[in-house]
C-alpha cells in the first residue's frame, strides 16, 4: 500500500475528484479541498478521504486548508488541480474580469497553496504536482486568457523545479489535452449545447480517470524518479486545434478543443 498524505485541490469534480478516488484506492491518505463542501462531504463518505472546504484564491482560506491538512501526519504531496477556463473571447473583446479570475485560480491559487506547504515538504520530502494543460505550451485563437494563465502556471512549476534541485521535493507537471469532464467546458462556454460541441465526433476523449491514473503513477514511482512533464492526449488529438472527428482527418481548426 502507498504511504503518504496528499492534498488535492479542485477536488469536488472532474480530474480532482477522480484523483482523490484513485489515490485512496492506492492507499494514500488524502485531504480533498474545493469550495463546495457538500460535494466534498459526499466524496469523503464514498472514499474515506478527509476534506476541508475553502477557496484557494483567499489567503485566509489557504492558511486554514494547509493547517488542517498538516494536522497529525504532515502532508507529503500536493496536487495543484484547481483552475479552469472562462470564455473564448478574442483579445479585442477580452473581459478583464474573466482574465483576472483565470489568473487567480490557475496561477496565484497554485502559488498560494504551494508556498504554504513548501516548508513542510522541504523538511520532510514530498511531491508537488501541477495539473496544467496543453494550453500551457500551445496557443489558439479565442484562448489567450486561458493560455496566458496556463503558461503562467507552467512557469511556476518549471521555476520551482529549478529552485528545489538538490532538495528532496519532486516537481511534476501533467498537461492534459481534450478531457471530457462534467463541468470544464460547461463552465467555460455557459451552455450544455456549446459544451457538447467541443467533443462532437470524438469517440474517446480522455476521461478524468485517465488523468488520475497518470497522476497516481508519477507519485508511485521511486523517489529518485521525477517526471518533469507529461503531455496526455486522446489518440484523436494531435494539438489544440488538430483533432480527428468521426474517424476522419480534420478539415477545420476548431477553437474549443483544448483542455
Amino acid at each position: 500500500m502507498a504511504a503518504g498524505k496528499i492534498l488535492v485541490t479542485g477536488a469536488s469534480t472532474g480530474i480532482g475528484e477522480a484523483t482523490v478516488r484513485r489515490l485512496r484506492e492506492a492507499g494514500f491518505q488524502v485531504v480533498a479541498t474545493a469550495r463546495r463542501e457538500e460535494r466534498l462531504a459526499k466524496l469523503a463518505e464514498e472514499t474515506g478521504c478527509q476534506y476541508v472546504a475553502g477557496d484557494i484564491t483567499s489567503d485566509e482560506d489557504v492558511e486554514r486548508i494547509v493547517a488542517y491538512a498538516n494536522e497529525g501526519t504532515p502532508v507529503t504531496g500536493l496536487v495543484n488541480n484547481a483552475g479552469g477556463a472562462l470564455g473564448l473571447d478574442s483579445i479585442a473583446e477580452a473581459k478583464i474580469e474573466d482574465w483576472q479570475t483565470m489568473y487567480d485560480r490557475n496561477v496565484l491559487g497554485a502559488l498560494r497553496v504551494t508556498r504554504a506547504l513548501l516548508p513542510t515538504l522541504r523538511a520532510n520530502g514530498g511531491d508537488i504536482v501541477f495539473v496544467t494543460s496543453v494550453a500551457a505550451h500551445e496557443l489558439y485563437q479565442g484562448g489567450a486568457g486561458y493560455t496566458a494563465a496556463k503558461h503562467g502556471e507552467y512557469a511556476l512549476a518549471r521555476t520551482l523545479r529549478m529552485e528545489l534541485v538538490g532538495e528532496p521535493v519532486r516537481v511534476i507537471e501533467i498537461c492534459p489535452g481534450m478531457v471530457k469532464t462534467e463541468e470544464f467546458s460547461l463552465r467555460r462556454l455557459g451552455s450544455v449545447e456549446a459544451a457538447e460541441k467541443v467533443y462532437q465526433g470524438v469517440d474517446e476523449p480522455l476521461r478524468a480517470e485517465d488523468l488520475a491514473e497518470c497522476i497516481a503513477w508519477t507519485l508511485e514511482l521511486p523517489k529518485h524518479v521525477n517526471v518533469d512533464q507529461m503531455t496526455v492526449r486522446p489518440i484523436a488529438q494531435v494539438s489544440s486545434a488538430l483533432i480527428a472527428r468521426n474517424n476522419k482527418a480534420p478539415t477545420a481548426l476548431p477553437t474549443t478543443s483544448i483542455a
